[in-house]
């Protein structure tokens, strides 16, 4: 009997020396500078969603979401949240990048004004001066939004300049309206003003394409496919938990970087992503949930005006795969 309790002891210490398995280290990339869009990845990290699938989550601020496919294609980091037409003109150039989630599946594109101006529709454009930043996704879809409303380039004036000068230029009163996207740009306005601004959304005008969603490369996924999984997993969790609780999704951007922003605009800049997240036909879905037929609008979108390759048409599913997203339920 001694000896076997012994035995039984010498067991349990050695089952009790063996590690929790270490959890998988994963970098997300964001776009840009943080702001309220951002909100279900840290808020994911801070309630444990992502730990609780195994993923210790670095998230690091982006420069542009073409400097974040690059870093991404480079490996520098696991995952980018990124606008995916960008990614698109990326991938039908050789890099080795594919979207394992598109959440963003209606556009945020944008005119915007002071509310005060009473700038509410394409008519209301007319005689105004618009600013734009040359050769940004906005501009090279503004086009089209002129041709859907009937307007002309005559009709308005035009300022030309960086992210920041575009800003300003709203803010300072040298122009009217700016386009950008509505959960971004007018909270840096509202911000720096304590004004409200109006948005004119192009999707309302029947311009309808994706925009941000989380890419990975193309190998690492083929390498990973459990990672992933797991990722994505947590990410729809994130997202589908910030949803019901808006300002504590916020709140959790500050509690990562105090310097990140206001809790009231960080709050109304996620409450006006949420709605972009679903289309009619994603409604009843999981985030992430992207449909074919939305991916092919955006292509066939984005070849006719958006500077993407026109072979790019032939397969619209190699920028993208729901395989990795979990099923309804899990």
């Amino acid at each position: 009997m001694k000896r076997w309790i012994g035995a039984a002891s010498v067991a349990l210490m050695a089952f009790a020396a063996v590690p929790a398995q270490a959890a998988d280290k994963v970098v997300l990339m964001l776009n840009w500078y943080v702001y309220g869009e951002h909100a279900p990845f840290y808020y994911g990290k801070a309630k444990g969603i992502y730990a609780a699938e195994g993923i210790e989550l670095e998230i690091q601020e982006g420069r542009g979401s073409a400097a974040t496919t690059q870093a991404v294609a480079a490996k520098t980091a696991d995952f980018g949240y990124v606008d995916v037409p960008t990614m698109m003109r990326a991938a039908i150039k050789g890099a080795p990048v594919v979207a394992t989630g598109v959440l963003l599946q209606t556009s945020p594109m944008s005119a915007m004004g002071f509310a005060d101006k009473n700038i509410r529709k394409p008519e209301d454009i007319k005689g105004k001066t618009v600013a734009i930043t040359p050769a940004d996704s906005m501009t090279q879809i503004w086009p089209l939004f002129l041709k859907k409303t009937g307007l002309k380039e005559s009709d308005f004036k035009t300022v030309a300049g960086d992210g920041q000068t575009k800003l300003n230029a709203v803010i300072n009163g040298q122009a009217d309206l700016l386009l950008g996207y509505v959960m971004d740009q007018s909270m840096k306005i509202k911000d720096a003003t304590g004004k409200d601004v109006f948005p004119i959304k192009f999707a309302d005008y029947g311009i309808n394409m994706v925009s941000s969603g989380i890419i990975a490369n193309v190998d690492y996924v083929k390498a990973n496919a459990d990672i992933v999984r797991r990722f994505m997993s947590a990410t729809t969790k994130a997202v589908e938990a910030a949803e019901k609780e808006p300002k504590a999704a916020a709140q959790a951007i500050l509690d990562a970087n105090p310097k990140g922003g206001k809790i009231d605009t960080l709050t109304q800049g996620f409450e006006l992503t949420i709605p972009l997240y679903r289309t009619a036909e994603t409604k009843g879905k999981r985030p992430f949930q992207v449909t074919d037929q939305n991916m092919t609008d955006s292509v066939n979108l984005m070849v006719e005006y958006g500077g993407l390759d026109a072979k790019a048409k032939e397969n619209p599913k190699a920028f993208y795969t729901n395989d990795y997203l979990p099923k309804s339920g899990s």
